[in-house]
């Protein structure tokens, strides 16, 4: 499971960063008719990221009826069909319709597969290492789609381009192939109430039988906080919505935790991270020597991919919750530094401190906030909207990615280092939104997570929590005033 939702990752960070590479190579530009417009080749990159992004709002309508699983092989099949209309494409409009059909693969895959982990997660302890190594792969897949670039683009053909494209296709046959073998997870089919397809699963997680203890305690819970999520969908008002869930006075706060997941993936990429990753090129060309922008541009985005290596060791005993807030705080200072350094007079010892501040930011950032991100979001969502929980982090996650994208060279073309102060503000943003807003969830099941936000105030600073013993006082106590309410109707 973890594989094939890895794989699945690693062709998203794939094609986020394969076109890239090949945007200005001659054959290329030659296949869709050399344009000499300024929006044209923003609007073939950013296409990609809107569809993604519109995808991730409309899929949350019925992923729910198909399941985690239905969603990811669904998004698989549409990378294929995206891949090879891409690869065969001679205009700017069949490209942008490929671009389309993969930004629809990635918008279910992003939405799906970090739910799929965390929802096939046995130990408490299994969901960081799992959604940790997720994120190693996805950011593995940017500096492969590079490397094969760099060497595809040294032949002067056709095929220097098209076969880059078509190559994603691997992971997308391996992954939905895989994928069809496999079964969902026994927290959905609890949902759906396909209980015997739910126990099964559940049996074949913990390798025991149905009747075991750790089955039927992770059973009992499951169904214990569906029956409350269900009791709490009378006060869910969708005007909560419209003020991003501060005025969320519900007792699970649905909304708010709702909310969150779309607002922090949404500050994650206004933090600059596929600002830097789609255009190094562009940013190091104005702090370093032009004959070594594109190999300092290969070596950059795999040492972002190296950042997520130590999270899958360090995760359970950080805490999603420190890894977030201390890197945000990393990053801020960080940024800060960098931003003055291509602001004042360039000289050469500038100009390599900046290039060293990008490679230690890039660094800070995919340890602390590429895969805490997915996890924690996944992990906060209730299990009866978990699957629009998953389509708001994707949507976040694209809505500011296309934003970003589209104006990232604009910005830089009209004010130049200015366009960093926005980046600043972003990482200043973060700090403050996860001190405020965001609990910790480590070492605690699925279910209890529930309870973090029980309460008034702000949840990230409350110190004392819900324990899981309060947990199950508080279950006793509902199922007693539950029976109180019938008897009392009935006499």
């Amino acid at each position: 499971m973890k594989i094939v939702c890895g794989v699945s990752f690693m062709m998203y960070g794939y094609d986020a960063g394969v076109l890239g590479g090949v945007l200005l190579h001659p054959p290329f530009l030659n296949a869709i008719g050399n344009p000499k417009d300024v929006w044209t080749i923003p609007m073939i990159t950013a296409s990609y990221d809107l569809a993604a992004c519109v995808t991730a709002v409309g899929i949350a309508f019925f992923t729910f009826n198909i399941g985690r699983r239905g969603t990811i092989i669904m998004g698989n099949v549409a990378a294929v069909i995206g891949s090879i209309i891409q690869a065969s494409s001679y205009s700017v409009s069949q490209l942008i319709v490929g671009r389309l059909c993969t930004g629809f693969a990635i918008g279910a895959i992003s939405s799906a597969v970090p739910t799929y982990l965390s929802e096939t997660g046995i130990e408490i302890g299994d969901r960081g290492p799992a959604n940790a190594f997720n994120a190693i792969l996805l950011i593995s897949g940017v500096p492969l789609a590079y490397w094969i670039d760099y060497g595809f683009t040294k032949m002067d053909n056709q095929a220097s381009w098209r076969v880059p494209i078509i190559f994603q296709c691997l992971f997308a046959i391996f992954s939905g192939g895989a994928m069809w073998f496999l079964p969902d997870t026994p927290r959905w089919y609890y949902a759906r109430n396909r209980f015997e397809e739910g126990d099964a699963v559940l049996a074949k997680l913990n390798d025991s039988s149905v009747d075991s203890e750790n089955v039927q305690n992770t059973r009992r819970e499951i169904l214990a906080a569906i029956e409350a999520e269900l009791e709490a969908n009378s006060s869910l008002q969708w005007k909560h919505f419209l003020t991003s869930g501060i005025t969320d006075n519900s007792r699970m706060k649905i909304v708010r935790r709702l909310c969150i997941c779309f607002w922090l993936p949404m500050i994650r990429e206004w933090m600059g991270s596929s600002l830097i990753a789609y255009y190094s090129s562009v940013i190091l060309s104005s702090v370093t020597e032009p004959h070594l922008v594109s190999l300092i541009s290969g070596v950059l985005t795999t040492f972002f991919a190296l950042g997520c290596v130590p999270l899958y060791f360090t995760i359970e005993r950080m805490g999603r919750r420190s890894v977030l807030m201390y890197g945000a705080l990393t990053m801020t200072i960080l940024i800060t530094i960098f931003t003055i350094l291509v602001a004042i007079p360039p000289t050469t010892a500038t100009r390599w401190a900046a290039v060293g501040i990008i490679f230690t930011f890039l660094f800070v950032f995919g340890y602390a906030w590429q895969g805490a991100v997915w996890l924690y979001c996944a992990e906060i969502a209730p299990l009866e909207y978990r699957h629009i929980g998953g389509a708001a982090t994707a949507f976040g996650e694209w809505l500011m990615t296309f934003i970003t994208v589209f104006a990232g060279p604009i910005g830089f073309a009209n004010i130049g280092w200015y366009f960093w102060i926005w980046v600043i503000i972003g990482n200043v943003v973060a700090v403050i939104f996860v001190f405020l807003l965001c609990p910790e969830t480590g070492g605690k099941t699925l279910e209890q997570v529930d309870y973090l936000f029980v309460g008034s105030g702000f949840a990230g600073l409350r110190k004392n929590f819900v324990t899981a013993d309060e947990v199950g006082m508080w279950e006793e106590k509902e199922a007693v005033e539950r029976k109180e309410a019938v008897a009392e109707k009935e006499t």
